[in-house]
């Protein structure tokens, strides 16, 4: 990777409806070994000369087989960003499917919706867990990007 080139970690913070989320969308991955069982929010890494949306939206079709409409981005503490274990960060967007069947396609074994008031029962990987407990604190207004 070219110096001028810092990767970026995307992912979607999958669910029923933008304007009033109910259910949101978990992919259990299938590695690395460290994190393999645990669950995520699907996304994953810009390319080179990729813009973070369209990155996104690429991965989410290669690992599920979808469509999605981006909403607002989730913003986290490091200027909007979610810390992750290593020195990079991942910016985070709500999301709703427009066409496809979600499927665990490549990364993941398994993919659960889950209800309002179980976002956390779930073991999500540790860089996912405090996004989505923020998340879980947002969801009761609109999240639709305007």
């Amino acid at each position: 990777m070219s110096p001028k080139h810092q990767t970026c970690v995307v992912a979607a913070a999958i669910v029923d409806r933008l304007d009033r989320p109910a259910r949101l969308l978990a992919a259990r991955r299938t590695a690395p070994p460290a994190l393999a069982g645990q669950w995520e929010l699907p996304g994953g890494k810009t390319e080179p000369g990729e813009a973070p949306a369209d990155a996104l939206l690429r991965e989410l079709r290669e690992e599920l087989g979808v469509r999605v409409r981006l909403g607002a981005q989730i913003t986290g503490p490091l200027d909007g960003h979610w810390p992750l274990a290593s020195a990079l960060t991942l910016r985070l967007w709500w999301a709703e499917i427009v066409d496809g069947e979600p499927m665990p396609l490549q990364d993941h074994d398994q993919i659960r919706w889950l209800e309002a008031g179980r976002w956390l029962d779930v073991a999500w990987i540790p860089a996912d867990r405090t996004a989505v407990s923020e998340m879980v604190r947002r969801a009761g207004g609109p999240c639709v990007h305007r």
